[in-house]
Parts: C-alpha cells; structure tokens; sequence
C-alpha cells in the first residue's frame, strides 16, 4: 500500500510534531559533568528536532507543546524561532517560581570518546510537558480546520506520564480521522519506562501509525520483536535478520505502509558504522553504509533520519532515496554538536550524489 498524503494547498502545515523539548547541558568537549566548570546549553527533544530540521529545509512545520513562561521556556522558544518552525499550538503556563507546579525539563549530556560512550542523565521530573492531557489542545479543530499532511510524534513523549501516553492516542486519532499521515518514532528510552510499560502502550497505538521508524533495540523494548543474529551489545546488525523483522510487523499490522531501522554499529564513542533500511510496498531497500562515520555528537541522530526520510516521502521521492536522505542527513547531524540539525539540504544532496569532505573554496 502506498502513502496518500494530502496537498499543499489544503493544509497549513506540512508537518506538526508533538513531544517535549528540553534544555540541554553538556561540558565542552568530551569533559566530565561531575568536574566540569562550564556547560554548553543547547535546545532538544525527539519530536521538536524533526520539526527544527525539516524547517531548515524550507517545510512548513509546527510543534505541539506545554512549555513554561520563564527565561528557560523562551530559549527553547527563541531557537525554535530560528528555524522557522510555528509555535502557535504551544500551550504556555505560568511559572510559580520554583518549578514546584511545572518546570521545563533539563538533560546533562557527556559525549563519549573512546571506549567511553555518551551519557545523557535526566533532570525532567515534573516538567510542564509531562502534565500535558488531551484537552489542552482541540485536536479536531488542528487537523480539521488548520491541516496538515503528515504528523509525527513517539515513545519518549508517551513515556513521560499516562496523561502524556492519552494525549498521544487521541492526536494520532485526530490526525488518522483527518486524512493526515501519522509516522511514529519507537525510540525507547529505559530511564523513563520499562519494556513491559513501552510494549503495552505502543501497542495501543498501532492501529494509528502508517509509517513506524526504530532503531536498533526499539523494537524488541517496544513491541517484543527480536531481531535473530543480534547479542545483548548489538554489536553485529545482520541486515537480513532485520529484513524478517519488518516482514513480521507487516503480517502483524497490515495497515502499516512503511518501516524505518537505523542500524548503528558502535566501534568507540567517536566512530560508528551507520546506515538504514525501508521497508516499503513490498520492498526493503538498503541505505548507503557510512563505515567508519567520524561522531562528534550521536545524540539526534535517529531524529536526523526521521527527518531526512520524511522529507522524501512527503515529496513523493523514490523509496531508495527516501532511505538515502535519512542515512545521509543522520551522519551529517552527528558531525555537530546538540540534538538540532545544522544541516542543509544542499548538504545533503552533496552527499547523496557521492560528494565527501574536500574543502570547499
């Protein structure tokens, strides 16, 4: 079955995306957070980077939201300004001074080096986008009257509360109800929920998604599929057992119309191999393998390729390509710091069509 996405012309969005945004705080380089004595800030969240990225490629995008009014919440605000990207169903909430009612969520980042990985500790606990409930926002009226032709959120922000696991079930039903493309990213997170929790709610939402994207291990924690010829560490990513996998969710999910896998393999905390697969209309079609792919920064990558293969399915580009643009804008986010994309489009091209990393002049 193939997508059916709406036009242009009958839509104010191209794509809205619903999840939380945090404040990031990482020490320069590859420091400790315990020792460090300065911390870079950056903006990001699952959901809010797809949105920040596909603005930068000139898309009409808009996330949905609860943020605090204080100076945290506006620079989240002023960074999501930056790209473009619509803010206007963000529900925004008095701060009370202490963060005692609702706060905005923090992440301390350390970017691994070596046979370090990264670690990424959370401080997000009561945050105002984990009381978001369905009614803070008129689903119906979003979709019905503002329009959009693709919508997108995932299992972060379902992990966040019950509240915010309802909340996602009733925009994905709004968004099927209207016609809209509804992709979910997996992307399991075991500081927030375990795989019994994840795996009961995802399959709750089933039913809504048309596109569902993972990587690695998401869809064992998720939906209780394991991928044969995988160990515990992943460390070996057999395409072909990945491959039976998609296979199965088919047979299971008929209504799906694509599967999206990242498949990283970590060879140290700043070199990874890297690439993807889509399985799509009976299909699975292999990405180019980055071997050896330089990281500055993994965090957002998975968040790269949702982009990158988003952006070719909404303009109706081959299905390889659509895989090739994930893959590629993925690697090329890696390559900067934050969760954010950097990356342009004619970036992306450059490297779709073979290009590499001689200076340009």
């Amino acid at each position: 079955m193939s997508l059916t996405i709406k036009s242009a012309a009958e839509t104010e969005f191209d794509l809205l995306t619903l999840g939380e945004c945090m404040v990031r705080l990482s020490p320069p380089g590859h420091q400790r957070i315990e020792l460090t004595p300065v911390f870079e800030a950056y903006a990001g969240g699952g959901e809010y980077n797809v949105s920040y990225a596909l603005a930068r490629y000139g898309l009409r995008t808009g996330w949905v939201s609860r943020l605090v009014d204080n100076p945290l919440g506006a620079f989240i605000r002023n960074h999501a300004r930056a790209s473009g990207m619509d803010l206007s169903e963000v529900k925004w909430v008095p701060y009370d001074g202490l963060g005692r009612d609702d706060r905005v969520g923090l992440n301390f980042t350390e970017v691994g080096i070596g046979v370090r990985p990264s670690v990424t500790m959370y401080d997000r606990g009561h945050s105002a986008a984990s009381h978001m409930t369905p009614a803070d926002v008129d689903w119906t009226r979003l979709f019905g009257r503002r329009g959009a032709r693709w919508f997108h959120t995932g299992g972060i922000f379902a992990a966040l509360s019950d509240s915010c696991a309802e909340t996602t079930r009733t925009a994905m039903a709004a968004a099927r109800a209207a016609g809209t493309v509804v992709s979910y990213d997996l992307n399991f997170r075991s500081k927030l929920w375990t795989s019994e929790q994840a795996t009961a709610v995802t399959r709750g939402l089933m039913p809504f998604i048309d596109v569902l994207i993972g990587n690695e291990e998401d869809f064992q924690k998720s939906l209780g599929l394991r991928v044969e010829g995988t160990d515990e560490r992943l460390r070996t990513l057999p395409v072909e057992s990945y491959k039976k996998m998609a296979a199965r969710l088919f047979e299971s999910y008929p209504h799906l119309k694509a599967v999206g896998t990242t498949l990283r393999e970590v060879v140290s905390g700043c070199v990874n191999n890297w690439s993807a697969i889509l399985a799509m209309e009976g299909t699975v079609y292999e990405s180019r393998r980055f071997e050896g792919l330089e990281v500055e920064d993994r965090i957002g990558g998975g968040d790269g390729f949702c982009s990158g293969l988003i952006y070719g399915l909404l303009n109706g580009c081959p299905a390889r390509e659509c895989v090739d643009l994930g893959a590629a804008h993925g690697a090329l986010l890696q390559s900067t710091r934050g969760d954010t994309s950097m990356v342009t489009l004619e970036e992306v091209r450059h490297v779709l069509k073979g290009g590499g990393a001689r200076i340009q002049r």
